[in-house]
């Protein structure tokens, strides 16, 4: 395999729409599997605290995953409905997808790969990992779900 570009890659919204990551040229993207019912779910405000503080030079997205101890069961609707009512979330949500094994959807093999995005190979170890590009789709680096959205380690690459 042979380092691919980020803004090629098809993934859509919760609400079922393509989202086209070419929009999101020039600016950084964090990428963040979520989950309605875990531990680090309160990550959500800040991740939102991100989006407004940021939002002129970085694109947040969630993206929902139900692989780490069934603590995304919900339907997109639901989903919504909980992140908008809990946490007031106006960035990006795509629909629920798989972050790891044989069905990693496409995004999350790019972030993970280093065959792939040139940088560095991850594995998605649970809820609220998160993954830095910057403006020109490379990949800066992957935090932990312990590394809290408004962490300097993040705040300082942006």
């Amino acid at each position: 395999m042979i380092k691919t570009n980020l803004y090629s890659i098809e993934i859509n919204s919760l609400s079922n729409k393509k989202i086209d990551f070419n929009k999101f040229k020039g600016k950084k993207i964090l990428i963040v599997n979520t989950a309605s019912k875990c531990g680090f779910t309160k990550q959500y405000k800040g991740l939102q605290e991100l989006h407004e503080k940021y939002g002129d030079k970085l694109i947040v997205i969630g993206v929902p995953c139900n692989q780490f101890a069934s603590q995304e069961p919900g339907s997109a609707d639901e989903i919504e409905s909980f992140c908008e009512i809990n946490y007031g979330v106006t960035f990006l949500l795509t629909e629920k997808i798989k972050v790891k094994g044989k069905d990693k959807h496409p995004l999350y093999k790019w972030l993970t790969d280093k065959e792939l995005n040139g940088v560095k190979s991850s594995s998605v170890k649970w809820n609220f990992q998160k993954y830095l590009i910057d403006e020109e789709g490379n990949l800066i680096d992957v935090y932990y779900s312990i590394t809290k959205p408004m962490s300097s380690k993040i705040v300082k690459n942006i």
